[in-house]
């Protein structure tokens, strides 16, 4: 009987372990189609015509910055939705509802590649953010 080398072993697990990583800090299958602008220092997410859609979107964006400005734009007819970011540490520098209107700073954080997750509840209608380097 043929025995796998501990190489090949290794090799597997890496690659198990990386492409687990991988996809922790990706969108798997959106259920709407988001116009995306992803660009350093400046992320925007726009999507109109949803309907009861509930999921989880998770974006990596680079922040050169410590800071970033939030601005929403966000109409609901049905459903919730929440936004939040954290530093390139992993430490929370925001979170609250998409539908309030307006402009927010987020709490000072560590700069580099932050992540943008928007997590929308039985959502309907029309989303419509930015975060900008502050």
């Amino acid at each position: 009987m043929l025995r796998p080398s501990r190489a090949l072993l290794s090799t597997i697990l890496l690659t198990a372990l990386f492409t687990a990583a991988c996809g922790s800090d990706s969108v798997t299958d959106p259920q709407f189609q988001p116009e995306i602008v992803n660009v350093v220092d400046s992320f925007e997410l726009q999507a109109t015509g949803i309907t009861d859609i509930s999921q989880m979107l998770v974006y990596t964006w680079t922040n050169t910055g410590t800071t970033a400005s939030v601005d929403r734009s966000t109409t609901l007819s049905a459903g919730s939705g929440t936004l939040t970011i954290l530093d390139a540490d992993g430490q929370q520098v925001y979170a609250g509802s998409i539908t309030n209107d307006g402009s927010n700073s987020t709490q000072a954080g560590a700069a580099g590649e932050w992540t943008v997750r928007m997590v929308l509840s039985g959502a309907s209608g029309t989303i419509n953010f930015r975060v900008q380097k502050g």
